[in-house]
């Protein structure tokens, strides 16, 4: 099996050279010819983690490849080495996986995309940029070293920024997408830093970034060293809160919306926030020999949970819903690998991409089926799209189960997943990091209210979008969308219903296949009471949500929300954000804006620029004095000379 494992630096390559084709020859090959070379790309990434996880079927123990020498200078030997074990293998067949699923979707999604908004020439730069955010977590998962680990890090860092910010000229004033890249960015750094002082007291400590030579030296530095051991697993978790949008540092991820439809998908099911918890599993060893630290990182998860969710609660805009839902949900996994339950925290992350990305392409799917109506009832002008209904908010929507069944009927598995319905994936991922939750009976409280909150938000997202009446015209003539849409949505809604078995009770499989690289400190085990009782509170939730929004019609987009009317102030709070954003910008960005408008001001102008302008007048002056004693005239000459010589003899006739 080891020719099969020496196959891995593959599933980094073949992105490599999709993305590569595509830039060289894009422009001859056609759309057809580039979303073709883009998805297999993706797709044969997929063949090849299949093709390592087979080989570790028959050998599980962990296997490194070497590639190249990276730096050598001194003791510091770092090289460019894939590992080849059941978590990176994991994480590989989710990353290609649903990534494969995801390109294909986005061949049909970006034509239109791109039509719509009057630049079809965009169409090739969109698939280089989505090749290589799969090579960045590629990367970014199949390190041996956490250096070679903070270049994936960094890498799909910079990847969102490309996407998030690919129609960087559109939303408000003309700069919101612009606006939502940079910050995307911006709060990214923070948490990268985190990772990187981590990475100093890595080296520091263990005097190398191995993998290996780390985990073995564990026990003995976190004795020797405790509060170096310590400050290493809070500063990684510094950055698990910037890449998987925890707090205090979420607060990119929904306006990460501002991208495409495949790129929310890809950022929020399969790639970059995911790389948080994997990060945390990688590093169980550090976590397992720090309790304290353990305990931080799962509180910081089940509230994240909690008040995410109840943001959820209040968004209009279809893709906000489940952004903010995402955010909670990772809360969930957060909250598992913090409590040591490694594998339920896995299980969760990968059904959550399951149904997480089938939710938002099939989100996707009703917004291009709200433009086409809009553009067939409008027309176009001067080849731009004239806009009148907003697609993306639910307030517009309202009877599209019957414009469009397919999409309907994939949303509907998707949400039931997500709200933890038996026998959906996310009933058995859940409810195993309930039941580990039930060792600490406040985190507990915190996620089961998250849960309800869950399946309500769900509920009432379904309840807008396909029942009741059409609240406007595009509703009313909305139609299903191609088969290059909805046939990634079928397999993906497959996964959703039958992704549970991969630890089903009494099986475990995937509970056997991590042990041979993670070993749980508090198994997350399925229990009936637990899950019972979590499958109670789900069904109550969706009861509630078809209490408030599904037994009346609702009324037009202008209408108060039903939850308003009840809430009041509440509601308005959680529909504003609990005013975070705005928060966050009074405290830090105006304070920001403020400091470098003085260094820029009388710093930068007045001293720096004024003390360089002052030498330039200084060297100005002088050249211009000694200047005149370089005038062409011979008898000046000959008369420095001559003062010249009547000092030199007047020192010597004195000295």
């Amino acid at each position: 099996m080891a020719a099969y494992f020496g196959l891995v630096p593959w599933v980094v390559f073949l992105p490599v050279i999709g993305l590569l084709l595509n830039l060289l020859f894009g422009r001859r090959l056609g759309e057809k010819g580039i979303g073709l070379i883009a998805s297999l790309a993706a797709g044969l990434a997929f063949v090849v983690s299949v093709v390592l996880a087979l080989g570790l079927g028959y050998n599980p123990q962990p296997v490194t490849i070497h590639r190249a020498d990276w730096l050598v200078v001194g003791s510091l030997n770092v090289a460019w080495n894939f590992r080849v074990d059941t978590l990176s293998v994991t994480m590989m067949l989710v990353v290609s996986g649903v990534g494969t699923l995801i390109h294909i979707y986005a061949t049909g999604y970006m034509h239109s995309d791109v039509c719509h908004n009057g630049d079809p020439g965009r169409y090739r730069r969109f698939f280089v940029f989505f090749n290589l955010f799969i090579v960045a977590m590629m990367i970014l998962v199949s390190a041996d070293n956490y250096l070679m680990l903070f270049v994936g890090w960094e890498g799909v860092g910079l990847c969102s920024y490309l996407l998030i910010g690919f129609w960087f000229e559109k939303g408000q004033e003309g700069l919101g997408n612009a606006r939502a890249a940079k910050k995307a960015f911006v709060v990214n750094r923070i948490g990268d830093f985190g990772v990187l002082v981590a990475l100093f007291f890595i080296f520091w400590a263990f005097g190398s970034f191995n993998f290996t030579d780390v985990f073995s030296k564990a026990a003995a530095v976190s004795q020797a060293l405790p509060a170096v051991t310590l400050a290493i697993t809070l500063f990684l978790l510094l950055g698990v809160a910037g890449k998987s949008a925890q707090l205090p540092l979420y607060v990119w991820l929904p306006d990460a919306m501002a991208g495409p439809t495949p790129v929310s998908a890809l950022i929020h099911a399969a790639t970059m926030v995911t790389a948080g918890v994997y990060l945390i599993a990688r590093s169980s060893p550090l976590f397992n020999m720090m309790p304290a630290a353990g305990q931080i990182v799962a509180w910081v998860g089940a509230l994240t949970a909690f008040f995410a969710a109840t943001i959820a609660v209040g968004q209009s805009d279809i893709k906000k819903v489940l952004a903010y839902s995402t955010i909670s949900q990772l809360g969930f996994m957060v909250a598992a690998v913090g409590m040591g339950a490694y594998v339920a925290g896995m299980f969760h992350l990968v059904t959550h991409a399951f149904f997480k990305s089938l939710l938002f392409l099939s989100a996707g799917s009703v917004i291009l089926g709200m433009e086409r109506a809009d553009e067939g009832q409008h027309g176009e002008a001067s080849g731009h799209t004239v806009q009148e209904t907003d697609p993306q908010d639910m307030r517009n929507m309202g009877g599209l189960q019957s414009r469009m069944p397919l999409t309907f009927w994939v949303y509907l598995a998707g949400a039931l997943a997500l709200s933890g319905i038996a026998p959906l994936a996310g009933f058995f991922s859940k409810d195993e990091i309930l039941a580990a939750a039930g060792h600490t009976p406040a985190i507990f409280v915190l996620l089961i209210l998250a849960a309800f909150l869950t399946a309500f938000y769900m509920g009432r997202q379904i309840f807008m979008v396909f029942f009741g009446k059409p609240r406007s015209q595009p509703a009313a003539q909305a139609s299903e969308s191609p088969a290059i849409i909805t046939g990634p949505l079928v397999v993906l809604a497959i996964l959703s219903v039958v992704g549970g078995v991969l630890n089903l009770p009494g099986l475990a499989w995937l509970e056997q296949w991590l042990s041979h690289t993670v070993q749980d400190v508090l198994p997350g085990e399925f229990t009936w009471p637990v899950a019972l009782g979590s499958l109670t509170v789900g069904l109550l939730g969706l009861v509630v949500a078809w209490l408030v929004y599904g037994r009346r019609s609702l009324g037009s987009p202008a209408s108060p929300d039903p939850l308003e009317l009840s809430l009041n102030g509440l509601f308005r709070a959680v529909e504003h954000k609990w005013w975070v954003d705005e928060a966050y910008h009074a405290i830090f960005v105006r304070r920001y804006e403020q400091l470098t408008h003085f260094l820029s001001q009388p710093v930068d102008l007045g001293v720096i620029d004024g003390a360089a302008n002052g030498l330039a007048r200084l060297s100005r002056g002088l050249a211009q004095a000694w200047s005149r004693l370089e005038n062409g005239f011979v008898r000046t000459y000959a008369l420095a000379i001559a003062i010249g010589l009547v000092l030199i003899l007047g020192y010597l006739v004195l000295r």
